[in-house]
């Protein structure tokens, strides 16, 4: 293992397999429209208006501080990278990211520049730096990309709409290959340079993933997993794929950390993955409308499937923007205390 793995941070140890005197905790979209703090700091500016003011950006950042978490994952979006690379998107209430002129024909592809210089991103390299300078070392500091299919469904503007990305691979193979690879060498590129600006470790998310077939994993998702994650090393690596129903192939991506969705049964993927940390499950659908007491319930049992060690509390996706504050309190607590 690299030496940077080893490190004074309860998540860094806990994703490196090392003991822990009680399992990490964060939350994906911790920092979001659920929290009335970060509304305040948004103050009615446009997702990507907002993204790109990197001093409203790291305060929304750090809001769940308060809570207790145990990292901050920075605030930015997985459409970052493409619009780094010349695809400019608006985020749609309802419809989520847009391509300004999606990637339909070879040349649309060509357009897309597929060594997207640093400076290109400079808001989220800044947004790290300010991050970084407020915690002092505090807490660990998360960074993320998304992996390229789910980030090539954006670039195609088909999103979640499993259907519709098979329909364009089917009729445009080359376009919807060569834009895949176009996309994983430009991640590589992305998460190295912030790991070499400091970031702590990093989360790949494959949101629309799990929606595929054995066969189209296999080709369009697990090796762009594998090949990104073996090549942008040096921190731990968590692999994300929304309620991903190939744990075993998951689990064969090289990541040191491996996300769970309600569906999976952590005790049982312990057991069978000794030599891997997991991450999750407890429900998002629990934190939103259930009770503060059910969470604690929910985080507690979460605790025992976890054994202690190897295991980072997080949910299955991420923080629902109806989510109840007191909730997202009990869940944080619950977690902290142990059980």
């Amino acid at each position: 293992m690299p030496d940077s793995f080893h490190d004074k941070h309860l998540l860094v140890r806990a994703a490196n397999g090392e003991r822990v005197e009680r399992p990490p905790v964060w939350a994906m979209r911790q920092a979001g429209r659920w929290d009335p703090e970060f509304q305040k700091i948004r103050a009615g500016k446009t997702f990507y208006e907002f993204s790109a003011d990197v001093e409203a950006s790291a305060r929304a950042s750090l809001c769940p501080r308060r809570f207790g978490v145990d990292a901050i994952i920075l605030f930015y979006d997985i459409t970052t990278l493409p619009f780094s690379m010349g695809l400019p998107f608006e985020l749609q209430p309802g419809a989520g990211p847009v391509p300004d002129r999606p990637i339909r024909t070879r040349a649309d592809l060509d357009r897309l520049n597929p060594n997207p210089q640093p400076e290109s991103y400079a808001h989220v390299r800044a947004l790290l730096k300010r991050v970084k300078d407020e915690l002092q070392g505090d807490l660990p500091v998360l960074v993320f990309a998304g992996a390229p299919f789910t980030v090539a469904t954006y670039c195609i503007g088909t999103g979640k709409d499993v259907d519709a990305t098979r329909r364009f691979a089917a009729e445009e193979p080359a376009v919807w290959n060569g834009l895949l690879e176009r996309l994983s060498g430009a991640t590589v590129r992305f998460l190295r340079t912030l790991i070499a600006d400091g970031a702590d470790a990093y989360q790949l998310f494959d949101s629309w993933a799990g929606g595929l077939s054995p066969d189209e994993y296999d080709r369009w998702a697990h090796p762009f997993h594998a090949d990104i994650i073996m090549r942008a090393t040096g921190v731990p690596r968590i692999l994300f794929v929304k309620e991903g129903p190939y744990l075993d192939r998951m689990c064969d991506s090289g990541a040191e950390v491996i996300s769970l969705g309600s569906i999976h049964d952590l005790a049982a993927a312990r057991q069978k993955y000794p030599n891997l940390a997991f991450q999750g499950n407890v429900d998002e659908e629990i934190l939103r409308s259930g009770t503060p007491e059910q969470v604690r319930d929910a985080v507690e049992a979460c605790l025992r499937a976890g054994g202690g060690e190897r295991h980072i509390m997080n949910l299955n996706h991420g923080v629902d923007k109806g989510t109840p504050v007191a909730n997202f309190e009990a869940y944080v607590n619950a977690a902290r205390a142990g059980t």
